[in-house]
């Protein structure tokens, strides 16, 4: 996947949206750019955007002393979506086709994610969940209702705050006692922490472990020995999101027992997987 110098924009966009989050001190602001600026003329263009933008997020970190510049805005999106949870449940409960409504919704639900753009407005969520229903979704939905079914160890790996509140009624919709979900092992970006799944109500339905990283998507060498100890152990993988299915699309420990879950966001991604911006993806890995 060719990603570097079309990310580059994005990074920086991040990298001042996150700062200007952490602190008001505009000098800050000018030496995060500065320690970012630099550190993309030095950084292996071959890595895939997760771990460049660990290596952003810890610069913003380090210069700012702020450990969660989103937080705020992970509890004010987690709030939200709990808010929309009786509705959303009702329309999956009263669907005639439950499974794939609770589908669409989970992956309408990875809209909330402030890695490609910096604001997301409550409406335009509402407005994505619409389309969700109307849009098709890029994947064999009964292959993949039928790869849950066979499972013996499912591990559901999460991506985004807020978003986590789609993952929960999904997973309602699956045999819970097969699964494991995981968090990220510290804060970045909007991702989600085990702050957020106890907050969202889902350690109360599911094991919910974090992954020992701080990267916004899955780097197998930067996760602890109990989350690859967990993924090799799992006959099917469940990967939500575009940073997961950056860092772990054609890794052989996953190959051929994952499915990513995501909206494609950012015409990279879209291109590498042949889908338009905006699609709802089902790729098997």
């Amino acid at each position: 996947m060719n990603t570097y110098l079309d990310c580059i924009p994005c990074f920086l966009k991040q990298a001042l949206h996150a700062a200007r989050l952490a602190t008001e001190d505009e000098m800050i602001h000018a030496e995060v750019m500065r320690s970012v600026l630099k550190e993309m003329t030095v950084i292996d263009p071959c890595l895939p955007p997760p771990a460049i933008a660990t290596r952003i997020y810890g610069i913003i970190r380090e210069i700012s002393g702020i450990e969660d510049p989103y937080r705020k805005d992970k509890e004010a999106w987690n709030s939200f979506v709990l808010q929309l949870y009786p509705r959303l449940k009702s329309l999956i409960v009263h669907s005639p086709k439950p499974f794939e409504t609770a589908l669409r919704l989970a992956i309408a639900g990875n809209i909330i994610d402030f890695g490609p753009r910096s604001h997301i407005s409550e409406e335009h969520v509402h407005k994505t969940i619409i389309r969700a229903f109307t849009r098709k979704v890029a994947g064999d939905i009964n292959e993949f209702a039928n790869a849950i079914i066979s499972a013996q160890k499912i591990l559901y790996i999460g991506d985004n705050a807020g978003e986590i509140v789609f993952d929960r009624l999904f997973i309602e919709q699956l045999p819970r006692e097969k699964i494991i979900f995981s968090v990220r092992g510290a804060p970045v970006i909007n991702d989600a922490t085990m702050a957020d799944a106890e907050a969202v109500g889902m350690t109360k339905i599911v094991k919910v472990i974090d992954n020992g990283s701080d990267a916004p998507g899955t780097i197998l060498e930067k996760c602890s020995e109990d989350f690859r100890r967990h993924l090799a152990e799992a006959d099917l993988v469940i990967a939500k999101g575009q940073g997961n299915y950056e860092s772990l699309s054609g890794m052989d420990p996953v190959t051929g027992k994952i499915y990513f879950i995501f909206m494609v966001k950012c015409r990279v991604v879209a291109d590498h997987i042949g889908l338009d911006i905006g699609s709802l993806a089902l790729n098997k890995g």
